[in-house]
């Protein structure tokens, strides 16, 4: 499993990275909001988001990720008002931690998303994506795709039955040369993935983005 970790604080990220690394988790460590634009379109399966970051607040951070991933957030933070506290939840976070915490409790806390190490096979009618595998099929029968098709269908997935705008993403989704993809580009891309997965696999609404289907 991947976890995005947006936090400011360099030891923290450090113990916190070895402590993943003990359970067989991979850390996408971010100081800044930033940082976490960035890395928006790789593949994590939580997010664990501190509140007060230099570059912006932590709230609203999570709410643009919301956007772009399903993955359950937990919000890291010395901020243990009550008010912020219920903001956390209110915004839709699935869990709050006040600094100083026991990383045993965090490892605790954030192994009910954690599957045992697997996420949840993402689905959307016949098809199939398997974020640990990075495996794709379509009734039972592997697709190859290439590494900017599959982030483009993870995105899509992720979201499956609600609409993702053009904007999102192409302000999420670049090419392995690190170059952001653009709006031309993405056309082709849309319609290389419904050659390969069915053309009513994705559906287009017009003049806002694209939805996959749960058919």
């Amino acid at each position: 499993m991947n976890i995005l970790l947006v936090e400011d604080d360099r030891k923290i990220t450090e113990a916190l990275t070895l402590a993943f690394a003990a359970e067989g988790y991979k850390t996408i460590p971010c100081r800044t909001c930033a940082d976490a634009y960035a890395k928006a379109a790789e593949q994590f399966e939580l997010m664990i988001i501190d509140i007060t970051l230099p570059d912006g607040n932590g709230f609203e951070l999570f709410t643009e990720l919301k956007k772009y991933t399903s993955a359950p957030a937990v919000f890291l933070t010395a901020k243990d008002d009550e008010d912020s506290i219920v903001k956390g939840f209110q915004l839709g976070g699935d869990d709050y931690i006040t600094k100083p915490f026991s990383t045993r409790e965090l490892m605790a806390r954030i192994s009910r998303f954690t599957r045992n190490g697997k996420e949840s096979i993402l689905r959307a009618g016949d098809i199939e994506l398997d974020p640990d595998t990075h495996i794709v099929r379509k009734g039972g029968v592997p697709i190859e795709l290439t590494a900017l098709e599959y982030k483009l269908l993870l995105m899509l997935m992720q979201n499956t039955g609600r609409i993702v705008t053009r904007d999102a993403i192409l302000d999420r989704i670049w090419d392995l040369a690190g170059k952001y993809v653009n709006d031309n580009t993405l056309t082709v891309y849309i319609g290389k993935l419904r050659n390969k997965l069915g053309q009513d696999a994705i559906k287009t609404v017009k003049g806002i983005g694209y939805k996959m289907e749960d058919i």
